[in-house]
């Protein structure tokens, strides 16, 4: 069905990033150990050459030496040869010139074995000696790598840091957090301090209302001082005589 095809195409992917990520990871984890191993690697393989190539010259150095005594022994019968004709014994010579000619037959023989040998040994060791120089090279790379990582490592840290993008336990993020912390409590704070301002406005308002009314007060009583003030000489010569009918 489409859509399990789909469900699980998607499903492998994300396993498949997971375990790409995990392995990411560990090499980054493992990244020295891994490039020493690789050297070492490479020198194994350079020992398994070695040991090769110090097999194929033993080869050649015994051929070579079986090759070198059949060698001398036609040089030797062909000098037989020789005294026995000098002496004038010709059934001894031919003797002696038969068993050069055998001689000359096994030199023949090991001929083709003797250079492919001799062919064999100069390539092994051409071999070995360019493994050897890689092996240098690549110690000198993996130095070179490993310093590169370790740098690369050092300045994402620092990046990531300076970034505030971090891990989890990021001191920078940490830092950042307690002072948003701090401003969301000096800002609750602030709140309920203009919360309590607001009702002691609202008291010294009616305050202020309640001292105009006293005024209000103060003024009438002054005005009913004066009136006092006014009316005290009828208060003091008696009652007003009354008005005479005539003239």
């Amino acid at each position: 069905m489409p859509f399990l095809s789909d469900l699980f195409g998607r499903a492998g992917r994300v396993t498949r990033g997971q375990l790409n990520q995990g392995m990411n990871t560990v090499e980054d984890a493992t990244f020295e150990a891994t490039i020493n191993q690789t050297v070492a690697d490479m020198k194994d393989q350079l020992n398994k050459a070695v040991r090769a190539s110090a097999m194929a010259m033993s080869n050649h150095n015994r051929l070579e030496a079986e090759y070198q005594k059949y060698v001398r022994q036609s040089q030797e019968w062909k000098d037989r040869a020789k005294l026995a004709l000098d002496a004038g014994n010709e059934d001894l010579a031919r003797k002696a010139l038969e068993k050069k000619a055998e001689s000359d037959r096994q030199v023949a023989s090991m001929q083709t074995s003797i250079d492919q040998a001799r062919d064999a040994s100069e390539s092994l060791k051409r071999s070995v000696a360019e493994l050897n120089r890689k092996i240098e090279e690549g110690e000198r790379t993996a130095t070179t790598l490993i310093a590169r990582k370790n740098a690369a490592l050092a300045q994402t840290k620092v990046a990531e840091a300076l970034a505030g993008v971090g891990q989890g336990d990021n001191a920078f993020a940490a830092l950042g957090k307690f002072e948003e912390s701090v401003a969301r409590q000096e800002a609750t704070a602030k709140a309920f301090d203009t919360l309590s301002k607001t009702g002691k406005g609202d008291s010294d308002l009616e305050a202020q209302f309640a001292a105009l009314k006293g005024g209000d007060v103060d003024a009438e009583l002054e005005a009913m001082k004066r009136e006092r003030v006014t009316m005290q000489p009828q208060l003091t010569s008696g009652s007003p005589r009354p008005a005479s009918g005539n003239s």
